[in-house]
């Protein structure tokens, strides 16, 4: 665990500290992670996301479920086994908040719509993918993938990616997009870091449904 994450801990250690501070400081709802979540006696983390209330509360955390074991080809970026450092989540988490209930995912999961509907039947009015999409699936998926869920929940889906080169093997497609309840891309990142706004009106919302 040490070698693999150094930065592995619990939900009360630094990381999820840091997080409480800054949204109770700035009086926001914050989604962190994810986060590499140390589980007592084993070798493995959980790959974790955690919503901060305005008053730095945590209200939900969500440990991923669905875990990335492919193999993309030497040409395309190799083989991943998520699975060999990371013990996949359980848990459906939708949290409860003054707008409306709060499902948590995380990048693979958005594959799998399943979890999707289990969120939209917990009352999910916005749906949460924060990411780092491989390039090469990126291209082709990752807003096609999004829309569908954001259609087929009738819920806004926020989905903050990672962008640019990592590492020498390591690189994210980017492209963070905020998606209404029809489907439409009400606001989108370009290739590199930065911020992204957009009114969410729930009246929207509602008309849809």
């Amino acid at each position: 665990e040490g070698d693999t994450f150094p930065c592995a801990q619990g939900i009360d250690g630094p990381i999820v500290g840091a997080l409480r501070e800054l949204a109770s400081r700035s009086r926001i709802w914050l989604l962190g992670g994810t986060f590499p979540e140390s589980i007592p006696g084993q070798q493995r983390v959980h790959n974790t996301s955690v919503l901060v209330a305005p008053n730095g509360d945590v209200a939900g955390v969500y440990r991923k479920i669905h875990l990335f074991d492919v193999d993309l080809g030497a040409d395309a970026g190799g083989a991943f086994r998520e699975s060999e450092t990371f013990a996949p989540g359980h848990e459906v988490v939708v949290a409860d908040t003054p707008f409306g209930g709060f499902g948590m995912s995380v990048c693979y999961d958005v594959r799998f719509p399943e979890l999707y509907r289990e969120m939209s039947r917990q009352g999910a009015n916005w749906i949460a993918v924060p990411s780092a999409f491989m390039p090469q699936t990126g291209r082709d998926h990752w807003e096609v993938l999004l829309r569908a869920r954001a259609i087929e929940s009738q819920a806004f889906v926020v989905a903050p990616a990672q962008c640019g080169q990592h590492a020498p093997d390591r690189a994210s497609y980017g492209r963070s997009m905020i998606i209404d309840p029809w489907g439409l891309i009400l606001a989108q990142a370009g290739d590199r870091p930065g911020v992204i706004v957009a009114d969410c009106d729930l009246t929207d919302l509602e008309q849809v449904r």
